[in-house]
Formats: C-alpha cells, sequence, structure tokens
C-alpha cells in the first residue's frame, strides 16, 4: 500500500494538507498534489499516479473539465472525487465520469473522513488484486457451439425469500458454464459471445427445460416454488418461444403458476408485436412475467402500462445506498408504491446488508433477493439450504 501514489487535485491547502495526514496515517507515503486540474494534468503525466482524489469546483480548470482530459488521455488513474458541492450534483460528476469510462471508486462529501476514504482505497487495492491475477478470457466461437451440444451449460438457482418471515418462495435461475475441466466459467466469459454470434436462443432454451427439471425434482421431495428464467429479448421476437415455454412446462407436470419468465426492462423492445403476443398469451396460460432491473431503462412507465406484468424487480442500483441516501430512497419508495397501485409483486434485488433488508421491510416490499439471503447455488444443494431456512421437512 505503501508504494501506491496518490495525487490530491485541490485549491484549498488546508483540505490539501488535512488529506495528505489522513493519506500518510492510513499507509499511503506518496501523497502529490496539485492546485487546480491543469496542474494536475502536469503531474499525471510527470508521475502517473495510482489514485486521483479530485475537487470538482477549483479555479483554473475546474474538477469537470480535468475528468475529460483524463478521459481524452486515457488516464489509468482510479478517481475519487471529493467536494463540499450539493450531494446531486457530486452524483452527477460520478455519473459523468463513468460516462467517461474513467475508473471510479466513489464520491466523499466534504469534510473527509479517514473510515470512508479508507473504504474506498481498499476498494482499489481489491481491485488491482483481481487485475494481477489477470482478465478473464473469453470462451470461442468453436468451444462454445461444442459445449451447447455437449451439456456445458450448467444452471445455479439464487434463493428468493418473503420479506414478512423469511420464507422460501422462489428461485431465480443463472446460467453458468462447466469447463472440460469441471470449474465454472462466469457469464462473462461466455454470453457477450453467444449473443454475438445467435446463440441465445439454444442458451436460453437449456437454461430453461433445466430449470423445469429441477423444479419437477424439487417438488418431488416437497418443496414447490415459484422458478423464475431470464428471456432475452431477441428471443421473444420469435413466436416458437411460446411454444419452447409451454412444452416445456407441460414434459415435467410444472403448474404454469410455478413459473415466471423476467424481461429486462432496459432492453424491451423493438418489436412489438411478437412480444406483446408471446408475453400476453403465456401470461394467460398462467406463467407469471416480471420486469426486471426496473427503472435502469429509459421507457419504464410505457412497459408497465404495455405488458401485465406480474411481478417488479427493483434493481440493486436503486438498493445500494439507500439506507443512508434520502434521494436513494425516495426513488425506491416510489417504485414500490407504483408497483403496489398496480397490483404487482416487488422484488428487491441485491440486498446485501441488514440496513437494506431493514429499509426493504419498512417500505412494504414483498421479497427479497440478494446476498444477504443466499448465493446462488447448484439445484442439489438448494435442498439443503431449503431444510435448513426451515422450508423443507428433513
Amino acid at each position: 500500500m505503501g508504494m501506491a501514489k496518490v495525487l490530491i487535485v485541490d485549491d484549498d491547502p488546508f483540505i490539501t494538507t488535512l488529506t495528505t495526514k489522513i493519506l500518510t496515517r492510513i499507509g499511503y507515503d506518496t501523497v502529490l498534489s496539485a492546485e487546480d486540474g491543469a496542474k494536475g494534468l502536469d503531474a499525471v503525466e510527470a508521475h502517473t499516479p495510482d489514485v486521483i482524489l479530485c475537487d470538482l469546483n477549483m479555479p483554473g480548470m475546474d474538477g469537470l473539465e480535468f475528468l475529460r482530459h483524463l478521459a481524452e488521455r486515457d488516464a489509468p488513474c482510479a478517481i475519487i472525487l471529493v467536494s463540499g458541492e450539493d450531494k446531486r450534483i457530486l452524483q452527477t460528476a460520478t455519473q459523468l465520469a463513468e460516462a467517461h469510462r474513467l475508473k471510479v471508486l466513489g464520491a466523499i462529501q466534504k469534510p473527509i473522513k479517514p473510515d470512508p476514504l479508507k473504504a474506498l482505497l481498499d476498494k482499489h487495492v481489491a481491485q488491482q488484486s483481481a487485475t494481477r491475477r489477470g482478465p478473464i478470457e473469453s470462451l470461442t466461437l468453436e468451444t462454445l457451439k461444442a459445449g451447447l451440444e455437449s451439456g456445458a451449460i450448467d444452471v445455479f438457482f439464487q434463493p428468493k425469500v418473503a420479506v414478512p418471515d423469511r420464507k422460501l418462495i422462489g428461485v431465480e435461475a443463472l446460467v453458468r458454464w462447466r469447463g472440460e475441466d469441471g470449474k465454472l466459467i462466469p457469464p462473462i466469459a461466455f454470453v457477450p459471445v453467444i449473443e454475438e454470434h445467435g446463440l441465445i436462443d439454444e442458451m436460453t432454451r437449456q437454461v430453461f427445460e433445466k430449470s423445469m427439471v429441477a423444479s419437477a425434482a424439487w417438488q418431488k421431495k416437497g418443496l414447490d416454488i415459484k422458478v423464475a428464467v431470464n428471456f432475452s429479448v431477441d428471443s421473444l421476437t420469435r413466436y416458437e418461444v411460446f411454444d419452447l415455454v409451454i412444452a416445456a412446462i407441460a414434459k415435467e407436470g410444472i403448474d404454469p403458476h410455478s413459473v415466471i419468465i423476467e424481461v429486462t426492462e432496459s432492453r424491451i423492445m423493438e418489436d412489438v408485436a411478437a412480444p406483446l403476443e408471446i408475453l400476453t398469451r403465456l401470461r394467460m396460460k398462467g406463467v407469471g412475467l416480471a420486469i426486471d432491473d426496473y427503472g435502469t431503462g429509459a421507457s419504464s412507465m410505457q412497459q408497465l402500462k404495455r405488458i401485465p406484468f406480474t411481478e417488479l424487480k427493483i434493481d440493486r442500483a436503486f438498493v445500494d445506498g439507500a439506507p443512508q441516501d434520502e434521494e436513494a430512497r425516495a426513488m425506491l419508495e416510489s417504485s414500490v408504491s407504483l408497483a403496489k397501485k398496480l397490483g404487482l409483486s416487488t422484488v428487491a434485488e441485491g440486498v446485501e446488508t441488514q440496513a437494506e433488508w431493514d429499509l426493504i421491510a419498512e417500505l412494504g416490499v414483498d421479497v427479497v433477493q440478494g446476498y444477504f439471503i443466499a448465493k446462488p447455488m447448484p439445484s442439489d444443494e438448494l435442498l439443503a439450504w431449503a431444510r435448513q431456512n426451515g422450508d423443507l421437512a428433513s
């Protein structure tokens, strides 16, 4: 940690001195400073810092212009935004830096305190450790085609529990790839390639059919829960998807009311006719429909009005930080209120802390999914988890 170089870009000498002392205290020995964006760019050129603490409102070149110039130079530095400006300005500046594809660790409001600063710097250390382990290589098209034929697709399931009693009420199916050595390969290594080369339908078919097989096996053991499976918008433009879903449900003897099709809100839908027909026909058969990642797309309200959804999944972005952030809480609260008025069940995704759980419960969310409850797991491990959770007799 002592080898990392930190650059403070701030026009206030007192803030610079105070921040330097805090950095030294938590183990950062090489601390540079610049009084505005222009001098900050010179320092970046001369010293290549690992982390930049950047103020926003400075005379001369301000922080926003400084960020733009960093992006134009493809600067590899990690960025922490520090400002006494209004919280919403700081949030917008963070989004701007991310839009520039800069490595943003986070933002801190002045006055700077040691604990929040250390938390963001620890995040940088963790990211650097992951980078040293090497990037995840994408699987080749040939490997993917062979794997789809040989059964490399595996499905994990993440529990969804009712908020009032933490009773297991469902799972979300999540795709995994098992390599020839038996090790699991994360979706980032294969899903983009599958989408690019038009193999998403085959992958979705296998995931759905494997999920129905798992559901039937659980029911035989006495575990009757709902199973949610994600469908690509691309797949929903093909009318045969309806037959695929209904056939797989019927083959395993599953009640259609125990199945949920999740559609990512941010990608619905350019070709309206086919998805509308497919989703509405599935809904008439009793299959549930969930709008996934609600709030992250550009047409949320239009889709809620257009499609007969039964469930609204609130994206992690609106859950994270909501216990401490009044604006995030307001957005979360409005999503829950809208869902209730529309008669939709609500699911909060990505709940990771007790504080987030407590807020979710206070706001009246119906269902929670996230690492605070359980990580995704194979179908046999889910049975063991259900027994431990009291949802299945031993």
